[in-house]
């Protein structure tokens, strides 16, 4: 029963933690406005949070991690472990700071996930790679989410220049 629901959970640890930033930035919070507040929860928890989950993955459970994505276990794991863990602690890092600190940690964020989903459909084309970490949830979130940051950085911004003095 446990094995199952970790079966179900862990896979899409992503998709659950871009939905419950959407619910969170429905609640009110510093009279900060909801892509404000959108925007900070999608750093700390569908970039931060997920980051960090596939870091421990690359880091502490690299063959688990492997073969989930297709892959053979390789050395570089590690080095992916360590960008995912940076890129994630940077994230979180942005949830409670400025525009100017969150536009840094959504553009790392976003150049590292918009890449890894053009290496997911590499492997698919290439070697065709299907597998659940390869070109499950996980590629579809790899574009959605710093997409979706990318749109409300490009609105608060135009929003902040709109509502300056002239």
């Amino acid at each position: 029963m446990i094995g199952e629901v970790l079966g179900v959970v862990l896979p899409n640890v992503p998709v659950l933690l871009w939905v419950a930033a959407v619910a969170l930035a429905f609640v009110p919070w510093r009279g900060r406005s909801f892509p404000q507040r959108l925007l900070s929860w999608t750093l700390l928890l569908p970039i931060g949070a997920t980051e960090i989950w596939a870091a421990f993955y690359h880091l502490v459970f690299p063959s688990m991690a492997a073969a989930y994505i297709g892959w053979q276990d390789s050395p570089f794991q590690f080095e992916v472990g360590m960008a995912d863990l940076a890129i994630g602690i940077t994230a979180c890092l942005a949830f409670r700071r400025d525009l100017s600190f969150q536009a840094a940690a959504v553009c790392v964020a976003a150049i590292s996930l918009i890449g890894d989903a053009a290496g997911h459909v590499r492997q698919m084309m290439v070697a065709g790679n299907f597998a659940p970490g390869n070109a499950g949830i996980i590629f579809y979130m790899d574009i959605f989410v710093p997409l979706l940051a990318i749109g409300l950085l490009l609105y608060l911004r135009a929003a902040r220049g709109s509502a300056a003095p002239r």
